[in-house]
């Protein structure tokens, strides 16, 4: 029996609850579904209802087993239907189980067993699911529309609803270019959020009227266009769990088993891999797991060619070591200006990061690949981050002080006007935002600072975005209940960097290639079972997750300083922005102002 499975894919809904509302046009569904070809190149198409009050969209990209019958939207027994985006991991398990309680499939794929778990669990099901996905479901009977979205926001999801239709898809120009979504009010607090923190944070767009589902949640809509929004995991919530007393736990059996579930594939899946514990551990771990080539991709810079900050000698050593087939992609200057017209369009929502991803997942792609590995989450498990220790060391020595914020915002107050052309602002900010954990991370992870707000936009937007947005009370509301100092900020890189930075630029970089990129770092069952362990004593640490392979990472690997590759692209970035040479508008600063003109354009 063959297998069929979807893989990364673009999905769309439409549903007109209300009996005033148009139906749906069928040209209307196939300009949102059209929007995403990129994400599924291998096929397209559409289903609507007979009554023309709810309509599905599929693009496909082709993971496993390529056969049409796989093709969505799916249906069982003419009541569910599914459009589906992503990989659940735990399918074939759950496939058994279902099985031996009498339930028949007529396919093998996890689609099917989407279909068949909500049959049986309805909106619960969320909680038996391993892998990424975002997800619309249409009951027929109840006439009704559910959407999920996986635990940490791999895979995206938006809406708009306008009072009396829903609109749904992968992404935000795929629901602008259906054109009844994101053509009218900007959403005031989505654009402030890209300045402070180089990404849109969720459930925020740049428009009103488009919101993201956000990650680990539900939203049910009913015949009346109510809506159940439903938190069914929170990475918060689990830590903050009361613990009997911490135990350890077995490091190298949960990572070496999150690397094989992301194996799962009928395609050769591939790693990303750099000089880094992260993706050097994950390889190490691939080699012991999965037989046959394992292939490595890695990307180097010009720039960097016979200096110590060149990666590539590092990571052509650890391919050796495992005996993984390697590609090597260089990148200079003139790659980057002409890549830049198709980087800036990819984003889905403006971003500072991602042009790294965008290279790498090219190179993979022209490699003859559908699947990569990348061990993007590592920092955030592992508080690999300066992050964890700048912010608790900050927020520690200046909380004590009284008044001390309202005295450092008199100080920036007279301080500001007389900074210097490469002077950092963030130093005039220290003692305003410094003596808090929010504070502080908003201070370290912030692109602009909330009082530069109004030279970017009209004054008085920037006002009522900050309103909306209340970033210093949404970060404290993140991390309410932890009392570990080193959780509070694995929790806020989780759920803003990560989340709204990390995953959505893997995800448009990846897509922007065809090419579904993996994170085993990024792990719901890997996250529960080292969860007891984090912010003891005991916590592993980066060092502890390289140490797993059974054939040791080279020494030159596991003591490397940690390094990134934002040098040369920084330098690009700067090069390609507006061209003022200071600290308040070079380099990233730069970049995003051009991001920014770029998307508000578009």
């Amino acid at each position: 029996m063959a297998r069929y499975e979807t893989g990364m894919c673009g999905i769309a809904a439409i549903f007109a609850y209300r009996a005033s509302a148009p139906g749906v046009v069928v040209d209307e569904l196939v300009k949102i579904n059209q929007a995403m070809i990129r994400r599924g190149p291998d096929g397209g198409s559409h289903w609507i209802s007979d009554d023309s009050r709810v309509g599905l969209a599929h693009r496909r990209l082709a993971i496993i087993d390529p056969d049409p019958r796989a093709n969505q939207p799916m249906v069982v027994d003419q009541r569910y239907w599914i459009t589906f985006n992503g990989e659940i991991y735990n399918y074939r398990a759950l496939r058994t189980a279902l099985m031996d309680e009498g339930v028949a499939f007529t396919t093998e794929s996890d689609t099917e067993v989407l279909l068949r778990l909500y049959e049986r669990d309805g909106a619960e099901m969320v909680h038996k699911l391993r892998g990424m996905f975002a997800l619309v479901i249409w009951d027929y009977v109840k006439r009704r529309l559910f959407l999920a979205r996986d635990a940490f926001g791999i895979k995206p999801l938006y809406f708009s609803d306008d009072g009396a239709t829903v609109r749904v898809a992968s992404t935000v120009k795929a629901l602008r270019a259906g054109g009844h979504a994101g053509n009218g009010d900007p959403d005031p607090a989505g654009h402030v959020g890209f300045f402070l923190f180089g990404s849109v944070p969720e459930p925020h767009t740049l428009y009103a009227d488009i919101e993201a589902l956000p990650a680990g949640h539900t939203l049910t809509i009913g015949a009346d266009g109510g809506r159940r929004l439903v938190t069914y995991f929170s990475p918060r919530d689990i830590l903050a769990a009361p613990r009997d007393g911490a135990a350890e736990v077995d490091l190298r059996h949960h990572l070496l088993d999150s690397v094989r579930h992301h194996f799962v594939a009928d395609v050769p899946v591939g790693v990303f891999l750099s000089a880094g514990l992260d993706s050097a551990s994950i390889t190490a771990l691939a080699s012991e797991s999965q037989q046959g080539d394992l292939r490595t991709f890695t990307l180097g810079f010009e720039e960097f060619v016979n200096s110590k900050r060149d990666e590539v000698p590092l990571a052509q050593l650890i391919a050796k070591r495992y005996k993984t087939t390697p590609k090597i992609e260089r990148v200079a200057r003139l790659h980057f200006d002409g890549a830049l017209p198709d980087i800036i369009s990819s984003m889905d929502q403006p971003t500072i990061d991602g042009v790294n991803t965008y290279f790498v997942a090219r190179a993979a792609a022209r490699g003859g690949l559908k699947v990569a590995l990348s061990g993007l989450g590592g920092d955030e498990m592992f508080a690999g981050y300066d992050t964890f220790r700048r912010v608790t060391s900050l927020s520690r020595w200046l909380g004590w002080v009284p008044g001390l914020s309202t005295l450092g915002k008199g100080l920036r107050t007279v301080a500001a006007p007389l900074m210097g052309p490469m002077m950092n602002p963030k130093y005039v900010s220290l003692l305003e935002y410094g003596g808090s954990t929010a504070g502080a991370y908003l201070l370290g992870r912030g692109l602009f600072l909330p009082w530069e707000l109004p030279d970017l936009m009209d004054p008085d937007f920037a006002a009522e975005g900050w309103r909306q947005l209340e970033p210093l009370v949404r970060l404290e509301n993140t991390i309410a209940g932890l009392s570990n100092a080193e959780n509070r900020v694995r929790i806020l890189e989780m759920c803003f960097y990560m989340r709204n930075q990390l995953l959505r630029d893997a995800d448009w970089a990846g897509m922007a290639h065809s090419l579904e990129i993996r994170v085993p770092l990024v792990d719901v069952d890997l996250f529960k079972a080292l969860a007891p362990v984090l912010g003891t004593d005991i916590s592993p640490t980066k060092q502890d997750m390289a140490a797993t392979p059974l054939s040791a990472l080279p020494s030159d690997v596991r003591y490397k300083p940690k390094t990134g590759f934002f040098v040369p692209v920084e330098r690009w970035l700067n090069q390609a922005g507006d061209g003022v040479n200071d600290n308040r508008g070079s380099g990233l600063r730069g970049w995003a102002k051009r991001v920014y003109k770029a998307q508000i354009a578009a």
